[in-house]
């Protein structure tokens, strides 16, 4: 467990979360990419495609 000092200032414990994500149909941990490509996946921004309706 690794330890955080969160807001107030108080040492906390938190379990490391793994990301992952979906890259040429397998998934990978995100801790795994180069530099440029970390780069690019945390500037994705997330959208909700448009809801066709009839």
């Amino acid at each position: 467990m690794e330890s955080f000092v969160d807001a107030a200032g108080n040492e906390v414990s938190r379990t490391k979360c793994e990301i992952y994500t979906r890259v040429m149909g397998y998934y990978r941990p995100v801790t795994q990419f180069n530099n440029g490509k970390k780069s690019e996946f945390y500037t994705r921004t997330c959208f909700e495609g448009n809801t066709v309706s009839a």
